[in-house]
């Protein structure tokens, strides 16, 4: 193949693995419905992801995978198989700073128990918990907290990676056991080294948990939050570079909760009626005899090794709520909220409420309240469901009142939810206390829905490439007025036909981890982010901004089949189009994710525009896709954000003159 002759993605795929989409983790089948009843073993099934089975069919255990061999695993095993809705779900610990503001939080190991079948797990967690205590703060009062390193020992995590294989039955990712693998030994030696990052709030960049800047164990991080923003749920978790994806395995996370007047008039439900849920999916690891040890384990499987290595990012059979596999709540027939958080390395959850038949429950159950970044205007009838990316939050009131003595389930009806999609049951009692809250018409009064017509101080276009270029990158581009001389497909230069027939043309001007911030922001600016995503197929991507809460206003679908793979001089793969990607469609903003948000999901051969409102603060952020496995792989770019006076002087030395003869600046 000539260095600029392209070749289509299917072509590629073919090449990488027979599997297709399927086969990098993208099947498209759902489990429509799961076997009823309470405290039942269940198996991990495949079947699920490859055909639908009827509402309660049975099918036949499906055994973990063996190690092959004892060695490495801490625990003996005990059980081969899990019983749902066995465990109570935990209560989260809760934490506040101190009369002066300032609180302590220790990174330490730990053991914890995943579900009551399972020997202790270890963990590494905040506090020694998992998830870690749920920090409470109020608007306008800072808090300084100490993010203290007490990790000792090694990686309680065991990584492998496994050559997929097309044939197996279940897929690899849906079986519990290293299947043999020896775990990474470069990943069992790291050290404990950490940076704790709280996602979603707009703080200075010395306190954003810069993933350069962690810290060995014997370390401290010192932040101040300032919380200068409305009450919203957001969450903290570790940010080290390149191995966010294990610390985060390993328990380091929990929930940060800001409270303010606003929130507080509307006299929602409080105490034993909020209640926190920190959302997961994870694998287990098996002794010699297939029994799960409670290890933790991460599993990946290596889809292709020519021309790239190709890994399929991380999702795991087993769902955790609270730190708890499948667990049940009791509750009365009342009003709840409840502040969820998908706390996963990649698993979008779609959730469902439903009762023990599978059915949707009535209209005027259930409501989104509130996304990321705070509470919305109004209530949001969800019966049908909401979307839940990793990373994102949901504040969410349920009335249990006319459901007295049932039982119901949270589902993901995801496209892939797992094997197993039920992940949390509510036993409602038959009697409670008499309900005293009444859902309000009026959520947030401040709050106001963005046009698309808002002005903004700049508008930024990044393209998400496909597997193949490399691994899924960040394309920063700007737009020039047409394409470079020479016979298209050109690397780096995307042409976009849009819905009014204009045919614009993009040039890349930085994807690397290591190219310079090509983006600063002023401090407070209101910015447009465009996202294109110019892959086929897969989960969406979950695009995360930090420092800074946007709202979705526009949301197109494109013809991405111009976009090629090119070879180039030299070697490698490149990429571009031959002819324009064009416009297709535009669906509507859903009314659940048409609040401010920090995390927006990019689906396949989708464009999402957002307009963004930074935070008053300064410093050098990032922005990434939240699949943990992405952003540990560079899709990460930097960005600067620094007050406008200042950017005023940078502009002004730019249009300096030339440098003198000889070198030098001219002054």
């Amino acid at each position: 193949m000539s260095g600029r002759e392209g070749f289509d993605r299917r072509g590629f795929l073919i090449k990488a693995g027979s599997a297709g989409a399927l086969a990098l983790g993208i099947g498209s089948v759902a489990a429509e419905a799961m076997p009823r009843g309470r405290g039942e073993a269940v198996a991990i099934d495949p079947k699920a992801l490859v055909r639908p089975r009827a509402q309660g069919d049975r099918t036949s255990p499906v055994r973990p995978a063996a190690n092959g061999k004892p060695a490495g695993a801490p625990f003996r095993g005990t059980v081969t198989e899990l019983a749902p809705f066995r465990d109570p779900l935990p209560d989260l610990a809760r934490a506040r700073g101190d009369y002066a503001g300032e609180l302590t939080v220790r990174m330490r190991p730990a053991t914890v128990r995943l579900h009551s079948q399972l020997p202790p797990t270890k963990i590494w967690g905040f506090d020694g918990k998992f998830p870690g205590p749920v920090i409470e703060a109020r608007r306008g009062r800072p808090l300084r907290v100490t993010w203290r390193n007490e990790i000792t020992g090694t990686m309680p995590v065991p990584v492998v990676e496994i050559l997929f294989d097309e044939n197996a039955n279940p897929y690899q990712w849906d079986v519990p056991g290293r299947e043999g693998v020896a775990p990474r030994a470069d990943v069992a030696a790291l050290p404990g080294w950490t940076s704790t990052h709280l996602h979603g709030h707009f703080s200075d960049g010395s306190s954003d948990g810069w993933a350069e800047d962690a810290v060995l164990p014997g370390h401290s991080q010192l932040v101040e939050y300032r919380n200068d923003q409305p009450a919203t749920a957001l969450w903290y978790h570790d940010h080290a570079m390149h191995i966010t994806r294990w610390n985060v395995m390993a328990g380091l996370l929990g929930m940060y909760l800001v409270r303010d007047d606003e929130e507080q008039a509307l006299r929602l439900p409080s105490g034993d009626r909020e209640i926190p849920l920190v959302i997961c999916d994870r694998n287990l690891d098996t002794d010699a005899r297939n029994r799960l040890t409670g290890t933790m384990l991460h599993k990946t499987t290596i889809m292709s090794t020519d021309p790239l290595k190709q890994v399929r990012s991380f999702a795991g059979p087993y769902t955790l709520v609270n730190g708890v596999i499948w667990p049940y709540r009791d509750v009365e027939p009342d009003w709840y909220r409840f502040r969820m958080a998908n706390a996963s390395n990649t698993r979008p959850y779609d959730v469902q409420l439903v009762t023990d038949d599978g059915k949707p429950v009535p209209p005027g159950t259930i409501f989104v309240i509130g996304t990321d970044a705070g509470l919305l205007g109004a209530p949001v009838d969800v019966r049908d469901g909401f979307s839940l990316a990793a990373s994102e939050r949901a504040d969410v009131l349920i009335d249990f009142r006319a459901l007295a003595g049932r039982n119901l389930k949270l589902r993901n009806v995801n496209y892939d939810p797992g094997p197993w999609p039920d992940f949390l049951q509510f036993r409602v009692a038959q009697y409670g206390r008499p309900p005293v809250f009444r859902l309000p018409k009026t959520l947030a009064k401040s709050f106001r829905r963005v046009a698309e017509t808002q002005p903004v101080q700049a508008e930024r276009m990044i393209m998400l490439t496909p597997v193949g270029v490399s691994h899924a990158r960040l394309w920063e581009m700007k737009r020039i007025d047409g394409p470079p001389e020479g016979k298209l497909p050109i690397d780096g230069i995307v042409q976009v036909k849009e819905a009014d027939g204009t045919v614009v043309t993009w040039q890349r001007m930085a994807y690397q981890w290591t190219d310079p911030p090509q983006f600063t922001v002023p401090a407070g600016a209101w910015e447009r982010w465009r996202f294109l995503n110019l892959d086929w197929s897969g989960w969406p991507h979950p695009m995360h901004v930090h420092v800074c809460a946007f709202q979705p206003v526009k949301r197109g679908y494109y013809n991405i089949d111009g976009f090629k793979f090119i070879d180039l001089p030299g070697g490698g793969i490149g990429g571009g189009t031959d002819t324009p990607v064009f416009w297709k469609e535009a669906p509507p903003v859903a009314p659940a994710q048409a609040g401010w948000k920090d995390v927006v999901n990019v689906d396949a051969g989708e464009s999402v525009d957002v307009i963004a409102k930074f935070g008053d603060v300064t410093g050098k952020f990032v922005y990434h896709c939240h699949m943990l496995e992405h952003e540990d792989m560079s899709m990460m770019r930097p960005f600067l954000v620094q007050p406008k006076e200042v950017i005023a002087i940078a502009d002004s030395m730019a249009r300096e003159l030339p440098p003198a003869p000889g070198g030098g600046h001219s002054h």
